[in-house]
């Protein structure tokens, strides 16, 4: 299947798979890792613009970057037009592109009228998008939901008044705020909004193997997927989506080379957080490591339990050998 890959104005990306911004998921070390599989664009956590000009040491620990990542992507999230527009201004140096969200579901983030809740408030949103436009002409995208329920399903619209704000891509997550990650993306309105606007689509959204990934692209004509959760533990999508778009075949790792690259990641984290901060965070993801295989279970109750990162890879690497061995 041939693919062009995406521009974002004057950003070409490589090609068609991009890694979504997930708070507490995507940082430094996340991102090397899917990098290295392929992905064509990585993304931050989701920045706070309000926490970052309030408390900017803090906050900029999130937006730590390294030259092997690039092109990076700097995802805001906020209320307020001036607020983000000088987030935006503080930022924009050490990124490839602005994003800015407009879908995230999580209720403290939507309490605060940012998030999801501003699909409620289109007026909003192109305030905010022409508020960042007057400081900021590189290239700017914008991630939302198909609307606040499913009674006002608005992605159309606010499709729309991005396109005329001067956006240059938008990401749509085809389930409405109410939905949260339940049920299915509806990615039938992937293809509507693509269909509806002169820039790149990108779609997102119940991507959890490489089938599903061909199948998007095909389905709704979207110019690049961006992938979330279907990379928990698992980098190796992003190359397997690649391959089968080559028509190659897609290779699933064993589980030693899933070691490998649990390793890796575990001495990445360490090395950009510390052993302490490490060894809490890495627990989440060197289960999702293990998922599918036998005794992940035992594994997961194990990991409760180290105190130290010989220990995590002493345990790790017999976990990953006795699956190897079953």
């Amino acid at each position: 299947m041939q693919i062009q890959p995406p521009q974002i104005k004057s950003l070409q990306l490589s090609g068609p798979v991009i890694l979504a911004p997930m708070a507490g998921i995507t940082s430094l070390p996340y991102r090397k890792i899917m990098k290295s599989f392929g992905a064509s664009l990585v993304f931050t956590e989701m920045i706070s613009a309000n926490g970052l000009i309030r408390d900017g040491q803090k906050t900029r620990l999130l937006l730590a970057t390294d030259h092997e990542e690039f092109p990076l992507g700097i995802q805001l999230f906020g209320d307020d037009p001036k607020v983000l527009a000088t987030a935006v201004e503080m930022v924009m140096a050490d990124s490839s592109l602005i994003d800015i969200n407009m879908g995230c579901p999580v209720k403290k983030v939507v309490r605060s009228g940012a998030g999801s809740a501003l699909l409620q408030e289109p007026r909003q949103v192109a305030k905010i998008l022409k508020a960042i436009r007057k400081i900021y002409s590189g290239p700017l995208t914008i991630k939302i939901r198909s609307g606040w329920d499913e009674q006002s399903l608005n992605f159309l619209e606010i499709g729309h008044i991005a396109e005329t704000e001067g956006v240059d891509a938008i990401t749509l997550h085809p389930r409405p705020r109410s939905q949260g990650f339940s049920g299915q993306a509806h990615w039938q309105q992937i293809a509507e909004l693509k269909s509806a606007l002169n820039i790149p689509v990108f779609g997102s959204g119940d991507i959890f193997n490489a089938e599903d990934g061909l199948k998007m692209l095909q389905k709704t004509g979207c110019d690049a997927m961006m992938l979330g959760r279907g990379c928990y533990g698992n980098p190796w999508l992003i190359s397997q989506i690649l391959a089968l778009l080559e028509g190659k075949e897609a290779i699933y790792p064993t589980p030693m080379e899933k070691f490998t690259v649990a390793a890796r990641h575990l001495q990445l984290h360490c090395q950009q957080f510390g052993e302490k901060k490490a060894l809490l965070e890495m627990r989440k993801h060197l289960c999702w490591y293990a998922r599918g295989l036998a005794g992940a279970s035992h594994f997961r109750s194990q990991l409760q339990k180290i105190e130290n990162l010989d220990q995590a890879l002493e345990l790790t690497e017999l976990f990953f050998s006795q699956a190897a061995a079953a």
